[in-house]
């Protein structure tokens, strides 16, 4: 059964991938497999297929970690701190991943990889964040002190993550286009590319809870073996 699982959500991955790098980008689409042109992002437009979603899922992992930390801190049992660890880190690669993919579609767009805009340094700041969380984990030897340290650092860092992605970007002008959701909750995308859009929010929530629930069974693994040469 998991085997089924993981090919299906193995196709599910490369149908989206397929889907948002070759349905063609047209003036009037007339047909189910085509997209309409944004005025301004044109064939550039396919980013948010992929930049989005790992976004998306950046703010999914961020929050999930803060909650376990939170569950740390009421039952002291240390396989939440695993799955706090094992969320942040998860976090902190696809924090890196969107902005990796913001600074592909910047540079073809703004001329430039970086640019200082609002969100990319909100970006930048998750970044510094969880790299200090990481940094705090290794300097503590002590189990219960680094799991409870780190459990209060996640809490006090997952609540900061909602402010530097969906609040501080909207304070003051930014370079990047209209959201895709606007400020009256009006959702800008024909439905071909939506379905396609919301396929890959799907498909990379998917992927992120089969890679969490993987790297935290290896942490356990590790754990344990420590634990057992000890």
């Amino acid at each position: 059964m998991k085997t089924l699982l993981k090919l299906l959500l193995g196709a599910w991955i490369c149908l989206v991938i397929a889907a948002g790098l070759l349905f063609p980008i047209v003036t009037e689409p007339r047909s189910w497999n085509e997209f309409p042109i944004i005025p301004g992002l044109e064939e550039k437009a396919r980013i948010l297929f992929f930049h989005v979603p790992m976004a998306w899922v950046t703010v999914v992992a961020f929050v999930t970690s803060m909650v376990f930390g939170i569950r740390y801190l009421w039952s002291k049992e240390m396989k939440d701190d695993i799955k706090s660890v094992a969320s942040a880190s998860l976090g902190l690669l696809f924090c890196i991943l969107a902005t990796v993919t913001g600074s592909i579609w910047a540079k073809f767009n703004w001329g430039s990889f970086w640019n200082w805009d609002p969100r990319e340094t909100s970006i930048v700041v998750l970044l510094l964040i969880y790299g200090a969380y990481f940094a705090l984990r290794s300097a503590i030897q002590a189990d219960e002190k680094r799991a409870t340290l780190s459990a209060v650092y996640a809490i006090i860092a997952g609540i900061t993550v909602p402010f530097f992605i969906f609040v501080m970007p909207r304070m003051v002008a930014s370079l990047h286009p209209e959201p895709i959701v606007n400020n009256e909750g009006k959702v800008h995308m024909n439905g071909s590319m939506l379905f396609v859009f919301l396929s890959s929010l799907a498909g990379f929530t998917a992927l992120f809870v089969w890679m969490l629930n993987l790297k935290i069974r290896t942490l356990v693994l590790e754990d344990r073996n420590h634990l057992e040469g000890v």
